[in-house]
């Protein structure tokens, strides 16, 4: 039997929805926020009201682009956790009463699960198992995928996260929110090398950016406004080498201990070019398999959320109505 599914995704300020059918997507929409880049940072209020102006018209457009009716859907999945409450109350809520006017199943999704089985979207995907290094601005983790709904996680931050390093570096270099494209996008005019900022030494296969943030700070204040503009592609190059050194070396150790050696990225930060050619070279270098999602699928996306509901739906994993979204949750 043919298995189609919407999906919603609204964990922070992103209103996605996606159709998958029978694991291939059909539509991935998605409407941005654009309310908080005056703010320098999500306002959790403005981003649920901002959802629930969008939530409509994206999911008509995801129904629509498919070329599908509602009649068609056999199940709704949407994002449980984690997330902005606000913001997950709206998709919640929404994919609830759905499901219950269609009468079809509701399936709750963990975001972080569904940024590593992005991978599993492209026609070129990773078999089990892989390893994923998972990026983004709340979360950084190494994940041993051992099937689609069997991952484990073997590293993690112990602070801050990659990309919230990107976003605060950016900003004491003086640059708009979100900052870590621009980082992105001033490093390929600089000398990655030109200054040194500190590697956090954090055993086993855990991060730690708390320490580089730091480094950073200490060097901008003793420097003038004028050095910084001066030096803002260098700054921004050796910033993001930093950071993708870091991620790299305990992917590195990961693939070590656990001599798999197919590993995939997923995540926000995954969009980063710098971090896209590391893994690249370093996966030629190595002999590694490496896979990397299309942009459209490493930012927040409802496609991840689709996929990953279709795996859940073949193994009937589905939640009640009764079900409430959370902020923080453990896989």
């Amino acid at each position: 039997m043919s298995v189609t599914i919407l999906a919603i995704e609204s964990s922070c300020d992103e209103t996605a929805a996606a159709v998958c059918k029978d694991g291939m997507i059909l539509s991935n929409i998605i409407a941005s926020q654009s309310v908080h880049e005056k703010y320098g940072g999500v306002v959790p209020e403005l981003a649920s009201r901002a959802h629930m102006q969008n939530i409509v018209p994206v999911v008509d457009q995801a129904i629509k682009n498919a070329g599908i009716t509602l009649t068609d859907l056999n199940a709704i999945a949407f994002t449980q956790a984690p997330g902005l409450i606000g913001s997950l109350l709206v998709g919640t809520q929404f994919a609830k009463s759905l499901s219950l006017s269609l009468g079809v199943p509701l399936i709750g999704v963990h975001h972080m699960q569904a940024h590593v089985l992005a991978n599993l979207i492209p026609d070129e995907k990773p078999s089990f198992p892989f390893l994923c290094l998972t990026v983004s601005g709340g979360h950084t983790q190494i994940v041993l995928a051992k099937s689609a709904l069997e991952l484990e996680v073997i590293g993690e931050t112990i602070d801050d996260a990659a990309g919230e390093a990107f976003d605060k570096t950016a900003k004491l270099l003086g640059l708009p929110y979100p900052g870590g494209p621009l980082i992105d996008q001033y490093a390929q005019l600089g000398d990655p090398l030109k200054f040194k900022f500190a590697e956090p030494q954090i055993p086993e296969l855990n991060f730690s950016f708390s320490g580089l943030k730091t480094s950073v700070l200490y060097f901008l204040q003793k420097q003038t406004p004028e050095f910084i503009l001066e030096n803002r592609n260098d700054l921004c190059a050796s910033i993001q080498y930093t950071i993708v050194q870091i991620l790299l070396k305990k992917l590195v150790k990961a693939v070590n201990q656990t001599n798999v050696k197919q590993v995939c990225i997923a995540g926000g930060v995954s969009a980063n070019s710098g971090l896209r050619t590391g893994l690249i070279s370093l996966g030629q270098k190595k002999g590694w398999q490496v896979f990397i999602p299309d942009f459209s699928f490493c930012t927040d996306n409802a496609a991840m959320i689709a996929i990953t509901g279709y795996h859940k739906y073949l193994s009937n994993q589905f939640v009640p109505l009764s079900v409430n979204p959370s902020a923080r949750a453990e896989w």
